[in-house]
């Protein structure tokens, strides 16, 4: 048995200033965010709109305060938990939060509480009309609105409506049941996983935030989730810089800005990660639904929702488009790339985590022959392990390749600039398969590259590449949204 053992470099990030870094908060804080080299076109003011009861509203509004100027860090391990500058210093853009951007609740009516007394499946419905009314509000106003809107959920919203039971028919349920048991067939204890697709759960329930995403989605505009664990400090939770950090970026990129960019490498390229939701339709009560989420070298995000497949209980993981179904799906995500840089990639990459099929794989190249550059790769979940000398796991980036046939990526590990494995289970590595003569060296380090691109954080802990790690959530909000109306492509309102 030939073993052969990689350590990929770390990937390199641009911002606003030349010079190349491999932590986001050091590049936000030494080079300013990535379009700065946009001139005037920077993204320098980020208006927020606040809705919610007073109680919550005055504490976002203390909480936003807080983060304009510097916040100190007392962990002991600052490289890891750095401190944070100020909203300013770090975005070189104000934080705007003023009184004619908030909706507060009527507190004389109680129209809150009122809500929250109802059985459930109406107090979810009734909660979730509150929220959405004061986003349509500010949504429609006609000059000078927000850019991004804060829901401020109290801790008794989050208790009693954070997720209700979905009904479900006979099938359905059957349905559920074959996916637990696989689920816990597949159990691996310590070891971390990872859950793209969709669990069991996300047929039971449905899902308060995700609801509200939908929703807001039809006014056009990003919204935040706001809760005590973010404005404020509590026991057991993110220290206030950390809760700063990962707030700050996840609110810059939503208003239009772009935090960072992966460093460009080779040829223009735009990666698709392909996977498959359920939603219910007026014609058929359940289906998989396929979904593209891509994203291009220059920074852009974009989820399309293609074809659906007939829906059946013995499918598991196996659902597969057609050809035509592959090629319009593809023609989809040419079409918004184009609109949106001005131009043809010269290099597509798709992911998946379960196989193309020979249709899927015909389809997708013959909508895309004129492409220089295509390469189809599964990432698939994977028993192999790896053990070394010491009291941590193998270095995030770690590759490892079998007989020049098997190749693993270790996409989470010991990471030697913080001293530390960050995670709570002993991470796995993830199989990259493809049917073509790749280069996996390039294939693993695009993989790692984007794991970086997850602007709802500022921690560059990601395990999964953000062509795949939000596809639960864009399926569960596309859901939502429902069959009747084409969801909006921006990122901005997934993350």
């Amino acid at each position: 048995m030939n073993i052969e053992i990689t350590e990929l470099p770390s990937p390199l990030l641009e911002f606003g200033s030349p010079g190349e870094f491999t932590d986001p908060r050091v590049g936000l804080t030494q080079a300013g965010p990535f379009d700065l080299r946009f001139g005037a076109a920077h993204k320098s003011n980020v208006k927020v709109g606040l809705v919610g009861p007073s109680e919550m509203i005055e504490k976002a509004l203390k909480w936003y305060e807080r983060c304009q100027n510097p916040i100190m860090s007392d962990m002991n391990n600052l490289a890891q938990y750095p401190f944070f500058p100020g909203f300013l210093d770090v975005f070189k853009a104000t934080l705007d939060v003023s009184d004619r951007w908030t909706v507060e609740f009527d507190e004389a009516d109680r129209v809150l509480e009122k809500a929250l007394a109802l059985e459930p499946k109406k107090r979810f419905e009734e909660v979730l009309d509150l929220y959405t009314a004061g986003i349509q509000k500010l949504a429609g106003m006609e000059s000078q609105k927000p850019d991004i809107v804060v829901c401020c959920l109290p801790q008794s919203v989050v208790l009693s409506c954070w997720s209700i039971s979905n009904e479900l028919n006979r099938n359905e349920y059957k349905a559920l049941r074959k996916r637990r048991e696989r689920a816990n067939s597949l159990q691996m204890g310590l070891f971390e996983t990872w859950e793209v697709d969709e669990q069991p759960e996300d047929l039971l329930f449905r899902d308060f935030r995700r609801a509200l995403k939908a929703r807001a989605m039809r006014s056009h505009m990003p919204i935040q989730i706001g809760r005590n664990r973010v404005f404020s400090d509590t026991e057991g939770g993110q220290d206030p810089a950390t809760r700063a950090w990962n707030m700050s970026v996840g609110m810059y990129y939503k208003s239009g800005g772009i935090p960072w960019r992966l460093k460009a490498e080779g040829p223009e390229t735009c990666f698709v990660g392909v996977s498959f939701h359920h939603l219910r339709t007026t014609k058929r009560h359940l289906v998989h639904s396929s979904i593209a989420q891509a994203f291009s070298t220059e920074g852009d995000g974009f989820a399309i929702r293609g074809d659906s497949v007939p829906w059946n209980p013995e499918q598991g993981r196996n659902v597969h488009l057609t050809e035509e179904q592959s090629a319009r799906l593809m023609r989809k995500v040419l079409d918004q790339y184009r609109e949106r840089t001005g131009g043809e990639p010269l290099r597509v990459v798709l992911h998946k985590t379960s196989k193309f099929n020979e249709q899927e794989t015909v389809g997708f190249k013959n909508e895309l022959r004129h492409i220089p550059l295509v390469e189809m790769v599964n990432l698939m979940p994977s028993m192999f392990r790896l053990v070394q000398y010491g009291s941590y796991p193998p270095k995030r980036g770690t590759m490892c390749r079998v007989n020049e046939g098997a190749t693993y990526l270790f996409t989470t590990g010991f990471l030697p600039e913080w001293g530390t494995y960050p995670g709570p289970h002993i991470p796995t590595p993830v199989r990259l398969v493809t049917g073509e003569d790749a280069n996996m060296y390039r294939v693993a380090t695009d993989v790692m590259g984007l794991t970086r691109m997850n602007w709802n954080t500022a921690q560059n802990t990601n395990g999964q590449p953000v062509t795949i790690r939000f596809a639960r959530q864009v399926g569960g909000i596309m859901a939502e949204v429902g069959d009747e109306v084409e969801p909006l492509s921006s990122y901005r309102y997934y993350m």
